[in-house]
Protein backbone atom coordinates (compact mmCIF):
# COMPACT_ATOMS: atom_id res chain seq x y z
CA UNK A 1 0.00 0.00 0.00
CA UNK A 2 0.90 3.45 -0.39
CA UNK A 3 -0.59 6.75 0.35
CA UNK A 4 -2.25 8.84 -3.15
CA UNK A 5 -2.42 12.58 -2.97
CA UNK A 6 -4.55 13.07 -0.62
CA UNK A 7 -2.52 11.46 1.67
CA UNK A 8 -4.69 8.23 2.03
CA UNK A 9 -3.88 4.78 2.03
CA UNK A 10 -4.09 3.49 -2.01
CA UNK A 11 -4.21 -0.41 -2.14
CA UNK A 12 -3.42 -2.16 -4.82
CA UNK A 13 -4.45 -5.26 -6.59
CA UNK A 14 -1.73 -7.67 -7.90
CA UNK A 15 -2.47 -8.60 -11.11
CA UNK A 16 -1.67 -12.53 -12.70
CA UNK A 17 -3.67 -15.46 -12.45
CA UNK A 18 -7.11 -15.55 -13.73
CA UNK A 19 -8.02 -11.97 -12.88
CA UNK A 20 -8.42 -9.79 -16.33
CA UNK A 21 -6.99 -6.31 -16.16
CA UNK A 22 -10.41 -4.93 -16.38
CA UNK A 23 -11.56 -6.77 -13.30
CA UNK A 24 -8.32 -5.55 -11.71
CA UNK A 25 -8.81 -2.25 -11.88
CA UNK A 26 -12.15 -2.77 -10.82
CA UNK A 27 -11.52 -4.39 -7.58
CA UNK A 28 -8.78 -1.35 -6.79
CA UNK A 29 -10.97 0.96 -7.59
CA UNK A 30 -13.48 -0.23 -5.12
CA UNK A 31 -10.82 -0.41 -2.45
CA UNK A 32 -10.21 2.65 -2.92
CA UNK A 33 -13.42 4.51 -3.21
CA UNK A 34 -14.01 6.74 -0.03
CA UNK A 35 -18.11 6.22 -0.94
CA UNK A 36 -17.63 2.24 -0.96
CA UNK A 37 -16.04 2.84 2.32
CA UNK A 38 -18.58 4.97 3.70
CA UNK A 39 -21.58 3.47 2.32
CA UNK A 40 -20.50 0.15 4.42
CA UNK A 41 -20.26 2.43 7.80
CA UNK A 42 -23.61 3.87 7.17
CA UNK A 43 -25.30 0.37 7.10
CA UNK A 44 -26.09 1.74 2.86
CA UNK A 45 -26.01 -1.16 -0.01
CA UNK A 46 -24.29 0.43 -2.58
CA UNK A 47 -21.94 4.28 -2.77
CA UNK A 48 -25.28 5.36 -5.19
CA UNK A 49 -27.03 6.14 -2.29
CA UNK A 50 -24.83 9.12 -1.64
CA UNK A 51 -25.65 10.58 -5.50
CA UNK A 52 -29.21 10.45 -4.48
CA UNK A 53 -28.83 11.86 -1.18
CA UNK A 54 -26.75 14.84 -2.79
CA UNK A 55 -29.20 15.31 -5.61
CA UNK A 56 -32.71 15.62 -3.09
CA UNK A 57 -30.43 17.75 -0.66
CA UNK A 58 -30.00 20.50 -3.27
CA UNK A 59 -33.93 19.58 -5.15
CA UNK A 60 -35.98 18.12 -2.46
CA UNK A 61 -38.44 16.29 -4.01
CA UNK A 62 -38.36 13.22 -1.35
CA UNK A 63 -40.54 14.94 0.85
CA UNK A 64 -42.46 13.09 4.18
CA UNK A 65 -45.37 11.29 3.25
CA UNK A 66 -45.54 10.70 -0.86
CA UNK A 67 -45.20 7.64 -2.97
CA UNK A 68 -42.68 6.71 -4.65
CA UNK A 69 -41.17 4.10 -7.55
CA UNK A 70 -37.68 2.72 -7.55
CA UNK A 71 -36.87 1.49 -11.03
CA UNK A 72 -33.60 -1.04 -11.13
CA UNK A 73 -34.12 -0.91 -7.73
CA UNK A 74 -31.55 -4.02 -6.75
CA UNK A 75 -29.40 -3.87 -4.66
CA UNK A 76 -31.42 -1.35 -3.02
CA UNK A 77 -29.61 1.79 -1.86
CA UNK A 78 -31.59 4.09 -3.54
CA UNK A 79 -34.66 2.34 -1.92
CA UNK A 80 -32.87 2.63 1.65
CA UNK A 81 -32.50 6.55 1.36
CA UNK A 82 -36.08 7.40 -0.13
CA UNK A 83 -37.66 5.26 2.77
CA UNK A 84 -36.27 7.10 5.28
CA UNK A 85 -36.82 10.38 3.42
CA UNK A 86 -40.31 9.77 2.98
CA UNK A 87 -41.04 8.56 6.94
CA UNK A 88 -42.09 4.91 5.91
CA UNK A 89 -40.42 4.42 9.64
CA UNK A 90 -43.11 6.48 10.85
CA UNK A 91 -45.39 4.58 8.51
CA UNK A 92 -45.80 7.70 6.34
CA UNK A 93 -45.59 7.37 2.15
CA UNK A 94 -45.55 4.40 0.32
CA UNK A 95 -42.30 3.52 -1.91
CA UNK A 96 -41.87 0.25 -4.13
CA UNK A 97 -38.58 -1.07 -5.61
CA UNK A 98 -38.90 -2.78 -9.07
CA UNK A 99 -36.50 -5.25 -10.26
CA UNK A 100 -35.83 -7.97 -12.43
CA UNK A 101 -33.34 -9.53 -9.81
CA UNK A 102 -34.57 -10.56 -6.47
CA UNK A 103 -33.66 -7.73 -3.73
CA UNK A 104 -33.29 -8.46 0.12
CA UNK A 105 -35.71 -6.94 2.05
CA UNK A 106 -35.36 -3.43 2.78
CA UNK A 107 -37.35 -1.99 5.84
CA UNK A 108 -40.34 -0.19 4.92
CA UNK A 109 -40.34 -0.71 1.29
CA UNK A 110 -42.17 -3.26 -0.84
CA UNK A 111 -40.45 -5.10 -3.28
CA UNK A 112 -41.90 -6.16 -6.97
CA UNK A 113 -39.83 -8.94 -9.14
CA UNK A 114 -41.15 -6.93 -12.60
CA UNK A 115 -40.21 -6.10 -15.91
CA UNK A 116 -41.19 -2.44 -16.07
CA UNK A 117 -40.80 -2.63 -20.16
CA UNK A 118 -43.83 -5.42 -20.18
CA UNK A 119 -47.22 -5.01 -21.29
CA UNK A 120 -49.72 -3.85 -18.16
CA UNK A 121 -46.41 -3.14 -16.02
CA UNK A 122 -47.57 0.24 -15.17
CA UNK A 123 -51.34 -1.07 -14.22
CA UNK A 124 -49.90 -3.48 -12.18
CA UNK A 125 -47.54 -1.18 -10.43
CA UNK A 126 -50.40 1.37 -9.53
CA UNK A 127 -52.24 -1.44 -8.26
CA UNK A 128 -49.37 -2.80 -5.95
CA UNK A 129 -48.75 0.85 -4.72
CA UNK A 130 -52.50 1.59 -4.53
CA UNK A 131 -51.94 4.54 -6.03
CA UNK A 132 -49.94 6.49 -8.26
CA UNK A 133 -46.56 7.74 -8.00
CA UNK A 134 -44.81 10.99 -6.94
CA UNK A 135 -42.09 10.45 -7.64
CA UNK A 136 -40.18 7.46 -10.66
CA UNK A 137 -36.44 7.39 -10.09
CA UNK A 138 -34.11 5.19 -11.96
CA UNK A 139 -30.36 4.48 -11.37
CA UNK A 140 -30.38 1.60 -13.96
CA UNK A 141 -27.92 1.45 -17.15
CA UNK A 142 -28.09 -0.34 -19.51
CA UNK A 143 -25.31 -3.58 -20.50
CA UNK A 144 -22.83 -2.21 -22.79
CA UNK A 145 -21.03 -4.11 -25.38
CA UNK A 146 -18.00 -1.90 -25.97
CA UNK A 147 -19.08 0.09 -29.30
CA UNK A 148 -19.46 3.65 -28.34
CA UNK A 149 -22.74 4.03 -30.59
CA UNK A 150 -24.78 1.03 -29.52
CA UNK A 151 -23.98 1.11 -26.42
CA UNK A 152 -25.05 5.54 -26.13
CA UNK A 153 -28.64 3.82 -28.26
CA UNK A 154 -29.15 1.47 -25.56
CA UNK A 155 -28.88 3.79 -22.49
CA UNK A 156 -31.03 6.22 -24.02
CA UNK A 157 -33.41 3.79 -24.64
CA UNK A 158 -33.67 2.81 -21.87
CA UNK A 159 -34.09 6.16 -20.35
CA UNK A 160 -36.96 6.48 -23.00
CA UNK A 161 -38.37 3.74 -21.38
CA UNK A 162 -38.28 4.88 -18.29
CA UNK A 163 -39.85 8.15 -18.28
CA UNK A 164 -42.81 6.50 -20.80
CA UNK A 165 -43.30 4.64 -17.62
CA UNK A 166 -43.50 7.00 -15.28
CA UNK A 167 -45.53 9.12 -17.37
CA UNK A 168 -48.21 6.05 -17.03
CA UNK A 169 -47.82 6.11 -13.46
CA UNK A 170 -46.83 9.76 -12.04
CA UNK A 171 -49.27 11.86 -10.44
CA UNK A 172 -49.71 15.71 -11.81
CA UNK A 173 -46.83 17.49 -10.76
CA UNK A 174 -44.90 14.61 -10.05
CA UNK A 175 -40.70 13.69 -10.68
CA UNK A 176 -38.60 11.96 -13.03
CA UNK A 177 -35.10 11.39 -12.50
CA UNK A 178 -32.92 8.93 -14.03
CA UNK A 179 -29.06 8.48 -14.78
CA UNK A 180 -28.10 8.92 -18.36
CA UNK A 181 -24.42 9.58 -19.80
CA UNK A 182 -22.98 12.54 -21.71
CA UNK A 183 -23.64 11.59 -25.21
CA UNK A 184 -25.03 13.57 -28.28
CA UNK A 185 -28.06 11.10 -28.57
CA UNK A 186 -30.02 12.91 -26.13
CA UNK A 187 -31.93 15.40 -28.17
CA UNK A 188 -35.29 13.29 -28.24
CA UNK A 189 -34.85 12.67 -24.88
CA UNK A 190 -34.97 15.98 -24.22
CA UNK A 191 -37.59 17.18 -26.31
CA UNK A 192 -40.19 14.15 -24.74
CA UNK A 193 -39.30 14.97 -21.16
CA UNK A 194 -40.06 18.91 -21.58
CA UNK A 195 -42.98 18.39 -23.38
CA UNK A 196 -44.25 16.02 -20.29
CA UNK A 197 -42.56 18.10 -17.64
CA UNK A 198 -42.41 21.82 -16.13
CA UNK A 199 -38.89 21.72 -15.69
CA UNK A 200 -35.48 19.45 -16.92
CA UNK A 201 -32.41 19.92 -15.72
CA UNK A 202 -29.23 18.09 -16.10
CA UNK A 203 -27.44 17.21 -12.37
CA UNK A 204 -23.84 16.01 -11.46
CA UNK A 205 -23.77 14.71 -8.29
CA UNK A 206 -19.68 14.83 -6.56
CA UNK A 207 -19.88 11.54 -5.75
CA UNK A 208 -20.67 10.32 -9.20
CA UNK A 209 -16.76 9.54 -10.29
CA UNK A 210 -14.99 12.58 -11.20
CA UNK A 211 -13.55 10.46 -14.32
CA UNK A 212 -17.50 9.09 -15.56
CA UNK A 213 -19.64 10.70 -18.11
CA UNK A 214 -22.47 9.64 -15.76
CA UNK A 215 -24.80 12.51 -14.90
CA UNK A 216 -28.26 12.46 -14.17
CA UNK A 217 -31.51 14.14 -16.14
CA UNK A 218 -34.16 15.59 -13.03
CA UNK A 219 -37.22 16.12 -14.34
CA UNK A 220 -39.88 18.10 -12.07
CA UNK A 221 -44.09 19.28 -12.87
CA UNK A 222 -45.22 16.19 -14.22
CA UNK A 223 -48.12 18.12 -16.80
CA UNK A 224 -50.32 14.90 -16.53
CA UNK A 225 -50.81 12.35 -18.79
CA UNK A 226 -52.37 13.26 -22.14
CA UNK A 227 -56.78 13.08 -22.32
Amino acid sequence: MAKDDTGRLHVTVKSGGKRKLSSKLWLERQLNDPYVAQAKRDGLRSRAAYKLIEIDDKYHFLKQGISVVDLGAAPGGWSQVAAKRIGRANGKGKIVAIDLLEMPEVPGVEFAQLDFLADGAPEKLIAVMGTRADVVMSDMAANTTGHRKTDQLRIIGLVESAAAFACDVLNPGGTFLAKVFQSGAEGELLAQLKRDFATVRHVKPASSRADSSERYVLATGFRGAAK
